[in-house]
């Protein structure tokens, strides 16, 4: 790449050829107030100003995060000028903003407010009229408030990014311009997959994910036996709430917090994640022999399967009837743990500790019910569970490390963790494919064509001699070019793995935020790597296993047993299956 000449504050740089003002005083040590870049970066439309300054060459001030560096150039940052210019912009926006701070989810990673902070803005500067404010919380997942919306269009660009998708537009002109659904619907009547990807790239309070930390309350007030379980990928986040490094893991503490906050039990997901593996991988298999709709492709990613059933609604008999993890346990807990334990299910209240918001509404579904009762109560993502503990005042980072409860239902194998990041349910499924195929181990665990972060990967696998192909992809913009080679009778696989978040659940729109402003000491490219990390926590904990693959796993081997007799019986497809319908598009208001 080549360099370029420029100084800044009169002191001379040589920065690459191409880079934006913004990015080539970041790489030089300066932190420009902005919006967009270093955030997350999707949206570098300049609309904001936040980021103006003075560059020779340019007529008048310049937004700095889509202005180009040029040999030569002088950039000032802090003259009179430039400050008073970026400080008007903000207060501009703060005089059309709710500034109900204290009472914002957002409070203290507000970027809005950090911008503030630095210019100097004052909140009561303009004063006047404010744009009408829609306010929805229809959905149980997504809460949407444009009157804390800065129209910065983050959430747009990640919606089309990441999905391929434009769920999110401007509606409207001038003063009454919005960020909404087309028409400014809510979000149950438009194409929303629910996967809270614009909730994590939103820097106020404008999209958040909708609360159900009173309703646990609730139910330990009522005398409910809580239960709680926690996803393989809040473990590999968590941390981040309390200051802790990125990629830091930190298990025996979250379950240590759990118990001090009065679960009556505290299981991990990965239980359930082995349990998934017995009951997929018997039916690929099953597919395979028996002439089954093929490729099939798995059904743990409620955005995915939002995706489908709005998209791909004639290829929904492609989708493994497996019910998510999280919900086969919630149907396991409420049955064969509710009877060994005498336990009346109608008292048990299951939580789940998610890093999706899309789990909120797919605990929802009808199909997710067992005798009358929904299998999860209640689902409070990674970023609640933070709030929750430190609403408790408990010192997470002086916790000790203490263990899951695992008294018949709740051991795990290496398996298991590896769900929580993209390729993590192929390799766990694959382990276990080979086992009931050939009675044997595969010689090596790790199936490592099918890691790391490529939009679409691929492998092909000798089972016994026959061969399977097999795909992973996470987010629906490269799912669509899977699903569109089924459409089209050319797809070579047999088995393909769909996320809904790109990255996986590491990524997922209930995780802590990343921002390298509130990430001082974070490497200056934390926005390329975070999603490495988390998946390095989930792959390290693999390997500290002694047992890695789920059909070794002596608790799922006794829940067959003593209650489910095999994969895939009739006990099981009533319990830990379920259906998909195809859904419209644009439901009437």
């Amino acid at each position: 790449m080549a360099l370029v000449n420029i100084k800044i504050e009169g002191v001379p740089y040589q920065v690459e050829e191409g880079l934006t003002i913004l990015e080539a005083a970041k790489a030089c040590g300066y932190e420009i107030p902005s919006l967009c870049a270093f955030n997350h970066g999707e949206c570098n439309n300049g609309s904001c100003r936040v980021c103006l300054v003075e560059a020779t060459g340019a007529r008048g001030l310049v937004a700095s995060c889509v202005y180009p560096v040029n040999e030569g150039m002088e950039i000032k940052i802090s003259t009179p000028r430039a400050t008073a210019a970026r400080r008007a912009s903000v207060e501009l926006l703060l005089s059309n903003h709710s500034m109900k701070c204290q009472q914002c989810d957002k409070n203290e990673k507000c970027e809005l407010l950090h911008v503030a902070r630095l210019t100097g803005a004052r909140e009561d500067m303009f004063m006047g009229e404010k744009t009408p404010t829609t306010l929805d919380d229809v959905t149980p997942s997504i809460v949407r408030d444009t009157s804390k919306c800065v129209l910065c269009g983050r959430c747009i660009a990640r919606c089309k990014n990441a999905h391929g998708l434009s769920v999110l537009g401007f509606e409207n002109r001038g003063f009454n311009t919005i960020v909404a659904p087309a028409e400014n619907r809510t979000f149950d009547k438009s194409p929303c997959i629910m996967c809270g990807q614009c909730v994590s790239v939103c820097p106020t309070g404008a999209l958040m994910e909708k609360s159900e930390i009173d309703k646990v309350d609730a139910a330990m007030k009522a005398g409910k036996y809580v239960v709680v379980q926690t996803a393989p990928a809040v473990r590999a986040a968590l941390g981040e709430e309390f200051g802790m490094k990125i990629g830091t893991p930190v298990t025996g503490k979250m379950v240590a917090a759990l118990k001090r906050l009065g679960f009556k039990k505290v299981f991990d997901t990965n239980y359930a994640a082995d349990l998934t593996i017995m009951e997929e991988a018997t039916e690929l298999l099953a597919r395979i022999a028996n002439g089954g709709a093929l490729p099939m492709i798995t059904s743990c990613s409620p955005g995915w399967i939002n995706y489908a059933e709005y998209h791909y609604g004639d290829l929904l008999d492609h989708l493994s009837s497996c019910k998510s993890p999280h919900e086969m346990f919630g149907a396991i807990l409420k049955t064969y743990y509710a009877e060994k334990n005498g336990i009346d299910p109608k008292d048990m209240y299951v939580v789940s500790i998610m890093p999706c918001t899309a789990k909120k509404g797919e605990k929802e579904r009808e199909q997710l019910m067992t005798n009358g009762l929904k299998d999860v109560d209640a689902v409070l993502t990674t970023r609640e569970l933070g709030k929750l503990i430190k609403r408790a005042g408990i010192n997470f980072t002086k916790l000790p490390d203490e263990e899951f409860d695992n008294d018949i239902v709740g051991d795990y194998t290496g398996a298991g963790v590896i769900f929580g990041v993209t390729g993590g349910v192929m390799e766990a499924a694959l382990r276990t494919a080979y086992y009931t195929l050939t009675g044997k181990e595969h010689d090596m665990i790790k199936f490592e064509a099918v890691r790391g972060f490529d939009g679409i990967k691929e492998a092909s696998l000798d089972l016994n001699g026959m061969t399977v192909n097999v795909a992973v992809a996470h987010g629906m913009k490269n799912a669509k070019v899977l699903l569109d080679e089924i459409k089209a009778g050319t797809s070579k696989y047999h088995f393909i793995e769909i996320m809904g978040c790109p990255g996986g659940c590491i990524a997922g729109g209930g995780q802590p935020y990343v921002r390298s402003c509130f990430l001082p000491n974070e490497d200056d490219n934390i926005l390329d790597t975070y999603k490495a990390k988390r998946a390095a926590a989930l792959y390290s904990e693999d390997e500290r296993q002694s047992v890695r693959q789920s059909h070794n796993n002596p608790q799922i081997a006794k829940l067959y047993e003593e209650f489910l007799e095999k994969p895939n019986s009739h006990k099981a497809h009533e319990l830990l299956h379920t259906s998909y319908v195809a859904k419209e598009k644009f439901p009437k208001n």
